[in-house]
């Protein structure tokens, strides 16, 4: 995809996208068809008018999102064109340049590994002539805007990719790549670490499988511009991902369809890493680690088996179920990062968990747990601003007790499968110490990450979930502590 901003009218060959709210300026003629058309009839529609190149699109706000999806419509309508050109005044009102980029280009995204068919270079060509802001800063947030929509197309090209052409070391193999630049780091631990270091669950869960699973420790430091010297940070953030390159669901089988997409369990783990990538090509002045635990919960005479208790941290656990092996990964990477990694400032995990928050929310929205209410607000600003979706579940004294066990210290899951997302943040809860509870925060993104039908800008696949609100969240956090 290529975006320019240019001053000047639009071109014979490209195609104009008009956003429109009313139609009373139109030519008699235009309006007539629209309204023949029922064009106002429902939101995002869409006229081509043939004679003149302009392709019409009925936005009935104009906020954000709207702005985001009605690009997106266009340029899926007119799929054979591969120039479009747009003002950037609409309605009096000036269009954010990352609400255009982001549209156009996560809008147009097509997954084609796979398929027989060549991806087109679609061009879209921003007129500025009538823009209020200085054209340097125009030009720097369309850079950044570019940024950020490569690494959720970087995320959604691997999530939708299957096990057999990823697996744990493909994902190490990524991440070692990222970490060539110049502010960044990267180790890669295997199961003799594991086994060694007493992340017994991260080796539970892979050791059945024929792809050793792969503990990545990711880092980014700032540095100052004029040199490869690390600056001091304003923050540090450890980021945690699930990294299930393939999930059977272990002993405790996946039945029926249930197995189904299920290369999708990878997704918390390569968002961050999506996060990772903006970050190697910005200089954001906050220190990140992303912990990753990659491994392939498969079925071999050797798999972990419910009834076994497994030791994490200071914590035995009894497994009831091996499809609850996400919270067993996650728990030795938080324990692994508050043993490795001084000073946190912020812990978030981010996984594909739980089909309930989907029955929560509804599949758009990511629930998101944790003991800070403050940090939550924190997080429900970066949603409004970056259009991700989250929604906030509650602990309770009532659900306290439902992993207690007979033999162990915890369950690592629970019969009642009533408020299972829930459950599963409280599982992770025990592997948070004292001194971070108010800094942790648990993302469930099971809804969003993945989804079989297009969704506003999102096509059908993998959506990169996580990177943008993650990225933003980071963003204010550098402004907040200037």
């Amino acid at each position: 995809m290529n975006i320019v901003l240019k001053t000047r009218e639009k071109k014979d060959d490209e195609i104009e996208i008009i956003l429109l709210k009313n139609t009373e300026k139109l030519p008699t003629k235009t309006k007539t068809i629209l309204r023949n058309i029922n064009f106002k009839s429902s939101n995002f529609n869409t006229y081509f008018e043939t004679s003149s190149k302009k392709l019409f699109v009925y936005i009935k706000e104009k906020d954000s999102e709207s702005i985001k999806i009605a690009i997106s419509k266009a340029v899926n309508t007119l799929k054979k064109y591969t120039s479009f050109y747009i003002d950037i005044n609409f309605l009096k009102k000036e269009l954010k340049i990352e609400d255009l980029v982001q549209g156009f280009i996560l809008g147009s995204y097509e997954f084609l590994k796979y398929k027989k068919k060549e991806k087109s270079l679609k061009t879209l060509c921003i007129n500025i002539k009538n823009s209020q802001e200085n054209k340097t800063n125009l030009e720097n947030r369309l850079k950044d805007s570019l940024k950020l929509c490569q690494s959720v197309n970087f995320v959604r090209d691997i999530v939708n990719t299957p096990a057999q052409d990823f697996y744990p070391k493909s994902m190490a193999k990524e991440a070692l790549e990222l970490a060539k630049k110049a502010n960044m780091s990267c180790k890669v631990y295997g199961e003799d670490y594991m086994q060694e270091n007493s992340l017994n669950a991260m080796y539970a869960v892979g050791k059945a499988s024929i792809h050793e699973s792969q503990l990545i420790h990711l880092s980014y430091k700032p540095c100052n511009p004029a040199s490869t010297r690390t600056k001091k940070a304003k923050a540090k953030i450890v980021l945690v991902g699930k990294g299930v390159t393939y999930d059977t669901g272990g002993l405790s089988l996946k039945r029926g369809d249930g197995m189904v997409s299920m290369k999708i369990d990878k997704a918390g783990a390569i968002s961050i890493l999506g996060v990772m990538k903006y970050l190697s090509q910005s200089n954001l002045d906050i220190e990140v680690h992303a912990i990753l635990g990659a491994v392939e919960n498969m079925i071999d005479s050797n798999a972990y088996k419910p009834d076994d208790v497994i030791k994490i941290g200071n914590k035995t656990v009894e497994i009831t179920n091996t499809d609850a092996e996400g919270r067993l990964v996650l728990a030795d990477c938080l324990v692994y990062a508050q043993k490795n990694i001084n000073d946190i400032d912020y812990i978030f995990d981010l996984a594909t968990l739980t089909g309930s928050s989907i029955g929560a929310f509804g599949g758009y929205t990511s629930a998101v747990l944790g003991h800070s209410q403050k940090l939550k607000k924190q997080i429900s600003k970066a949603s409004s601003k970056s259009g991700e979706l989250v929604g906030f579940m509650p602990y309770n004294i009532y659900m306290q007790d439902i992993l207690k066990s007979g033999v162990a210290d915890i369950l690592n899951s629970s019969a009642n499968k009533n408020g299972a997302a829930i459950i599963g943040s409280m599982f992770l809860d025990n592997f948070i110490d004292k001194k971070y509870k108010k800094k942790w925060l648990h993302f469930d993104i099971a809804g969003p990450s993945y989804r079989k039908t297009t969704w506003g800008y999102n096509p059908y696949g993998a959506t990169g979930a996580g990177v943008r609100l993650v990225v933003e969240f980071l963003k204010q956090l550098s402004v907040k502590n200037q």
